[in-house]
């Protein structure tokens, strides 16, 4: 009896091992099999289920950024400006507002704070929009600009809540209807800006900080093309050619060119290359993007900074021959290589760096990179750009970054003519005629004033200043700079008799 329970136990044993070992095997092959995703993928399927009877709301969350947050998303700008209306309704339920300044300079832009929710009806179904904000990851992962904002700044959403079963209205009909009032609030609430890419850090227009790359006020400066003193052929020809890149949309398209056009500025200084400018935005209704091109440290800086510049505006870059060496670059390349070869046995180690050196230190923009500002692939991100180069020194420029298709237009900012001269007074003076335009316009073809001069001798300095007194210190001066005009051309043909005189001798 005693033997036979003592087998039996042995059997069992003996099973229970052979089940463990049979278990175990299947175990691993199960989890070859990744069965256990299998069933996890139903369990969760039938939670889903279940959580949609508990709760049947759905959920879009629109970001301020989207992917690599290169750029602020224009859904999430739409958005906020079309909740405009219903988070300054007084049966919104908002409590937290956020306020800027609106194009009426009495009146205020609001929208919600964090954690605001507002509902909003559309064609008898109901939604609510929830604003929110997250901080930024702790972690050191390395960001692609190297930090910044991507890196710092609180993560802003927009979540949108609605019923199931008006999925197909909310997706098919409510959501483009609220980017197309959107983008119509913010046409309307648009202010005209003119922005700088110094010191950019501080907090943008929704009271959050931001390390943005530019910084920005009003754009308010009065000039139009009716008071820009110009040749009024040349003035009409830079319209015509403005309207016809503003309406080119689909040409641009249509021949597979990005849609930017590029203007050169050339001229002596006072010749109203700045005012130009002025003129253009003022006449497109376009913001400014003036670049100050030495405070940029690096290629990739450049890029970032067109990259994050907005459709409809003009991108500029005052004095380009001043801002960086560009001038001719590629032939002092070869030059420069050559003298460093012949030089490198003469410095000596450790040797302090020359001034121009030092200097170089400060940015390495390059000429290569400017190019790619210009024409490049990443030209091609927006559209609807102008960008505008000045210059007093057109031909100390490399051939390479003003030649067609990256300057498509050159225009000479030239001394000012009469017809100029006639707009100038009619501005100033309220006049049309007088008795000194002739003796101004006969001044004007042999002596060189610029636009900026002339204005200012037309200006009134006094109460007891008037067109007579104006004109004739304007005459005044046209006299004396006749004379210099004169006295440069006598200097020039002696040096050159003295020139022909020395070679007589040899």
């Amino acid at each position: 009896m005693e033997a036979s329970g003592w087998s039996t136990s042995l059997s069992s044993g003996i099973v229970l091992s052979l089940v463990a070992v049979v278990w175990t095997v299947l175990w691993n092959n199960l989890q070859g099999l990744q069965l256990q995703q299998f069933v996890g993928r139903h369990l969760n399927r039938h939670a889903r289920r279940l959580a949609a009877i508990v709760d049947p709301y759905l959920t879009i969350t629109i970001a301020e950024y989207d992917g690599g947050r290169m750029k602020r998303s224009d859904a999430y700008k739409e958005v906020q400006a079309y909740l405009q209306r219903a988070t300054c309704a007084a049966g919104g339920g908002v409590r937290h507002l956020k306020a800027e300044t609106a194009k009426d300079v009495d009146a205020l832009v609001l929208s919600m704070g964090d954690n605001e929710e507002v509902a909003d009806a559309f064609r008898g179904a109901t939604v609510w929009w929830l604003a929110y904000s997250t901080p930024p990851r702790e972690d050191n992962a390395p960001s692609y600009w190297g930090g910044g904002r991507a890196a710092r700044a609180d993560r802003r959403f927009y979540r949108l809540f609605f019923l199931e079963r008006d999925r197909d209205l909310v997706l098919g009909e409510y959501l483009p209807h609220v980017r197309r009032e959107g983008r119509a609030v913010m046409v309307k609430n648009r202010q005209r800006k003119l922005f700088t890419n110094l010191s950019g850090d501080g907090y943008d227009a929704d009271g959050m900080w931001s390390e943005s790359v530019w910084s920005h006020v009003v754009f308010e400066h009065p000039k139009t093309f009716a008071t820009l003193a110009m040749d009024p052929a040349k003035k009409k020809e830079v319209m015509d050619d403005l309207d016809a890149f503003r309406k080119g949309k689909d040409y641009y398209a249509r021949v597979g060119k990005a849609w930017k056009r590029g203007y050169l500025l050339y001229g002596p200084p006072g010749t109203g290359k700045s005012t130009m400018i002025a003129a253009m935005a003022n006449h497109l209704d376009y913001d400014v993007y003036d670049i100050e091109l030495t405070s940029v440290r690096t290629n990739t800086d450049l890029r970032k900074l067109f990259i994050e510049t907005t459709s409809k505006s003009i991108i500029v870059i005052e004095d380009i021959d001043c801002s960086l060496d560009l001038t001719r670059a590629r032939k002092k390349k070869k030059k420069a290589n050559d003298d460093g070869q012949k030089n490198d046995g003469d410095k000596k180690d450790g040797a302090e760096p020359s001034d121009e050196e030092k200097d170089a230190g400060g940015t390495k923009v390059t000429l290569s990179g400017v190019l790619n500002f210009i024409d490049g692939l990443w030209s091609a991100c927006g559209g609807e750009r102008i960008i505008v180069f000045t210059t007093n020194h057109v031909e100390k420029l490399d051939p390479a970054l003003i030649r067609h298709g990256r300057m498509d237009k050159h225009i000479e900012m030239s001394y000012c003519c009469f017809e100029a001269f006639k707009l100038l007074a009619k501005v100033y003076l309220d006049v049309e005629s007088h008795n000194l335009f002739d003796a101004v316009e006969s001044l004007l073809r042999e002596a060189n004033m610029t636009p900026a001069d002339v204005a200012e001798n037309l200006t009134p300095k006094s109460v007891d200043d008037d067109a007579d007194s104006c004109l004739a210190a304007l005459v005044e001066e046209l006299e004396k700079a006749k004379e210099k005009v004169l006295a440069k051309k006598e200097g020039k043909g002696k040096d050159a008799a003295d020139g022909d005189d020395d070679d007589d001798e040899y």
